[in-house]
C-alpha cells in the first residue's frame, strides 16, 4: 500500500502516488488553461470592472464561462438577481459533473466535499472519469489524492493567467486574437480525450447542440448541450458493455483508467 498523507479539516486522506499522478496528467493541459484565463481576464477588466472586483469574481466564481456569460450584464449594471440566475444556469453542468462522481466523495465531511466541489472543474471531471471509469471501489485515498492532483494544477493555472490577464487589462491589442487562441488550445485538450465510441459521440452531440443554440439567452444553449451529450454518451455505453477502444494508441496512453 502507498504511504498516505492524512490532512484535518479541509482535505481527505490522499495517496501520494495517486496526487502525483494526477499532477502529472494534468500539468499538459495547464497551458490551454492558462491561455482561456488569460483571454477571461483581459475581458473581464475590458468589460468596465474594476481591478479588485475582477479578481474577487474570479477567485469565488471559478468558472469561466459564467464570468464571461455575466459580463454583458455587469456592464449594463443588470439587477444583481438576474446575474445570479444567469450565472447558476451557465453553471448548471457541474451538478451533473457532481452527480456522475457523487459515489467518490459521499462519505466525506461537508467541508471536504463543498471544497471538492468548488475545485471540480471540467478537465478535471473528464481525466478523474476517465481515470476510475473501470475501477469497482469508490470514495479510496488513490481516487482522492488522482483528483486533487489534478485539481491544484487546474486552480493555480486558472487563477494565476487569469489574474495576469486582469492587470494587463487593455494592453493586449484586440488583433492578437487571443478568444481564437483559447478555443484551440481547448480544442486540442478535448481531441485526445475521444478514445472510445460512447465518449465520441457524446462530444459530436454537444458539439452540434452547442452550435445550433449558440443564440439562446443566458448560454441555456451550453446546458442542454451537455445534457444531450450525456445522455447520448451514457446510451452508447449501454449497448457498448465490452467498451472497446477505437484508437489504436489507447493502450499505451498514459492516461489510461488502469
Amino acid at each position: 500500500m502507498h504511504r498516505l498523507a492524512t490532512f484535518k479539516g479541509l482535505l481527505p486522506p490522499i495517496d501520494r502516488q495517486a496526487y502525483h499522478e494526477g499532477l502529472r496528467a494534468m500539468a499538459p493541459l495547464g497551458v490551454a488553461i492558462s491561455v482561456w484565463g488569460l483571454v477571461t481576464g483581459v475581458a473581464m477588466v475590458n468589460s468596465g470592472l474594476s481591478i479588485p472586483m475582477a479578481i474577487l469574481i474570479t477567485l469565488t466564481v471559478f468558472a469561466g464561462s459564467a464570468q464571461l456569460a455575466v459580463l454583458p450584464l455587469l456592464a449594463t449594471s443588470a439587477p444583481l438577481p438576474i446575474v445570479w440566475v444567469t450565472a447558476l444556469l451557465v453553471n448548471l453542468r457541474f451538478v451533473i459533473f457532481a452527480a456522475a462522481s457523487r459515489k467518490s466523495f459521499v462519505m466525506l465531511p461537508w467541508q471536504q466535499r463543498m471544497l471538492a466541489g468548488y475545485l471540480n472543474g471540467d478537465l478535471g471531471f473528464a481525466l478523474f472519469s476517465r481515470r476510475f471509469a473501470d475501477d469497482p471501489q469508490r470514495g479510496t485515498p488513490e481516487q482522492w489524492g488522482y483528483f486533487y492532483g489534478g485539481a491544484l494544477v487546474n486552480w493555480v493555472a486558472w487563477m494565476g493567467s487569469s489574474i495576469v490577464g486582469i492587470l494587463l487589462g487593455g494592453l493586449a491589442p484586440t488583433d492578437w486574437g487571443l478568444e481564437l487562441g483559447a478555443y484551440l488550445a481547448l480544442l486540442a485538450v478535448v481531441i485526445p480525450m475521444v478514445h472510445r465510441v460512447p465518449v465520441a459521440a457524446g462530444v459530436l452531440v454537444t458539439a452540434a447542440i452547442a452550435v445550433a443554440t449558440v443564440h439562446f439567452p443566458m448560454r441555456l444553449g451550453l446546458l442542454l448541450a451537455v445534457l444531450a451529450g450525456v445522455a447520448v454518451a451514457g446510451r452508447a455505453c449501454g449497448r457498448k458493455a465490452n467498451r472497446t477502444a477505437w484508437w489504436p494508441w489507447r493502450a499505451t496512453s498514459p492516461m489510461r483508467a488502469r
